[in-house]
């Protein structure tokens, strides 16, 4: 037939008719057509041609979302951590799958830190409550432990309906901010903290942003400045070029173990002051992708810095956990600021951040955080409740589990000696990791490494010969983007190069995470030294 429920004559009862008469299945041509029709030949008139031509013109009518019409702020965003190399890297996977040879068997994605995804097991705690929270049944099973339930009881209690599937408040469960509050004191040695500033958020990547975009504000040379380090983790510059804000480098010191000089941070706000207005500081404390870890009196000279230019401080601190080398210790801005007198703890606005991601908990897909915000002008933090009320709330699984990080079993509790088992276990296995990372790489020509004081990722600088920089411009590369593609290929390392996060010219980077199991990682440290000897005697 010519059409659903149309007959050749176009009479819609002959086809209901002959539609019914079929039995059930593929159908026949329609016997009423002719021929030619039935067998797929028929030749169109000129007209219909023309018809049928005019109906594909019109279906295939310019589009009116476009490249060029599109918002240019978020064609310049960039995130190199998910850029063109694990786009590759996904390609290469699909390959492997389909049986194409390639020099290796899989792909070890050590681009981002992603935990679980690499062999990390759960703590157990933290599963247990969430599985309670979840499916509720089970707080009358003999197999989960009373300090289990009555967390998650509480939490319960905190939602509406008593479930987790309910909206919570845009600020986030009650319950929960003021454990947030708790932890925050029992952290910084009785430093009060109040459950008021506290906002549980989407991971802290949904806090930094949404802290970005009520800071930015102005016009040409007005237009707010955001001081980042360099090297950056990339949502940073991806969150300023969406806001259309200014970016303002300020360089982390590569010979000096990656330290913040406050000299630096000085000269990079003198300059920005001629195109724009700098008014936040950001900090990344411990470092990513750098691990370094801040000393006391760097965070002083930082807070006085603030203080006396004027600036809102963010403190990214979501490796507060994840500190391994002798010496070093993390301390938060908050507990620093408050030490430094009321003139500074009653006056620097400061915004920190914690996620369920990292530390020993690795619990990424959660999309779990908090901030806290301090010295917030009591109008502003109407309108900040009123922007993240826009997005009605964060996942409440995710604030389920950044309760259990906040208010982990306690000693004489049921599930204590297992929950510091677990958790010892894992931040001891990363700190022999980056220990076992930094001296690998030192020991490979044209590789230097910086001691992996905290986080979870090495910056190793590479040396690239001029060579193989004159390949990567014939093939519109930064050279280290040449490099790492290179080792994709060849290795099935995947790794994301150092010009995603930034980096002085005329060096190279790229960064690595340190999570893989260590016998993986040792395999994984073999083929980067073996691929980097080849590169070099190759490109010299």
């Amino acid at each position: 037939c010519s059409g659903p429920g149309v007959c050749r004559g176009g009479r819609r009862d002959m086809a209901l008719r002959c539609a019914a008469s079929l039995p059930a299945g593929p159908r026949p041509p329609c016997p009423r057509l002719p021929r030619a029709a039935r067998e797929g030949t028929v030749r169109w008139s000129s007209a219909a041609k023309a018809s049928a031509v005019k109906i594909n013109e019109k279906a295939s009518r310019e589009k009116i979302l476009t490249l060029e019409s599109m918002n240019p702020q978020v064609k310049a965003v960039e995130y190199a951590v998910r850029g063109p190399i694990v786009l590759k890297a996904g390609e290469i996977e699909k390959e492997l799958r389909k049986g194409i040879k390639k020099p290796f068997t899989e792909v070890i994605k050590a681009n981002i830190g992603d935990a679980h995804a690499m062999g990390q097991r759960p703590i157990t705690f933290l599963r247990q409550v969430v599985a309670l929270c979840t499916y509720p049944n089970l707080l009358d099973s003999p197999s989960f432990p009373e300090d289990a339930k009555k967390r998650a009881r509480r939490i319960l209690q905190g939602c509406g309906g008593n479930s987790l599937g309910s909206y919570s408040a845009s600020q986030g469960i009650n319950c929960i901010r003021e454990d947030v509050a708790s932890y925050i004191e029992r952290r910084d040695g009785g430093v009060p903290a109040d459950p008021d500033n506290i906002y549980l958020t989407t991971g802290a990547s949904d806090g930094i942003a949404t802290i970005l975009k009520i800071l930015v504000s102005g016009g040409g040379k007005s237009r707010t400045g955001v001081m980042i380090p360099i090297p950056q983790y990339p949502l940073y510059s991806a969150a300023i070029s969406e806001l259309d804000a200014i970016q303002v480098n300020y360089y982390l010191d590569e010979e000096n173990c990656w330290a913040l000089d406050v000299n630096e941070l000085r000269r990079s706000l003198n300059e920005a002051k001629a195109y724009c207005n700098p008014k936040v500081l950001c900090i990344i404390n411990p470092g990513n992708p750098t691990g370094q870890v801040q000393n006391r009196k760097c965070i002083e000279d930082v807070i006085h810095f603030a203080w006396e230019e004027k600036l809102f401080l963010l403190a990214d601190e979501v490796y507060q956990d994840n500190v391994y080398s002798e010496g070093c210790q993390f301390h938060s801005f908050k507990k620093i600021l408050y030490e430094m007198g009321p003139e500074y703890y009653n006056n620097v606005e400061l915004a920190s951040f914690h996620s369920t991601s990292k530390g020993y908990m690795g619990e990424c897909g959660y999309r779990g955080g908090y901030m806290e915000v301090i010295n917030l002008h009591p109008e502003i933090k109407g309108q900040l409740v009123k922007l993240l009320s826009v997005r009605l709330c964060p996942p409440v699984s995710g604030q389920a589990a950044m309760d259990i990080v906040v208010n982990p079993p306690i000693p004489g509790e049921e599930s204590y000696s297992q929950f510091i088992k677990e958790k010892e276990s894992v931040l001891n296995n990363l700190a022999k990791k980056a220990k076992l990372t930094e001296d690998m790489f030192n020991k490979v020509p044209g590789i230097h490494c910086n001691p992996l004081q905290g986080a979870m990722y090495a910056f190793p600088r590479i040396f690239i010969p001029s060579k193989a920089i004159e390949e990567a411009k014939a093939h519109k590369m930064a050279p280290d983007m040449f490099y790492c593609m290179k080792l994709l290929e060849e290795t099935g390392i995947c790794v994301v190069p150092g010009s995603g996060f930034g980096q002085r010219e005329g060096s190279y980077h790229f960064r690595m995470t340190i999570l893989p199991p260590v016998e993986k990682l040792k395999i994984l440290l073999e083929k980067v030294k073996d691929f980097h000897i080849k590169f070099l005697e190759k490109y010299a």
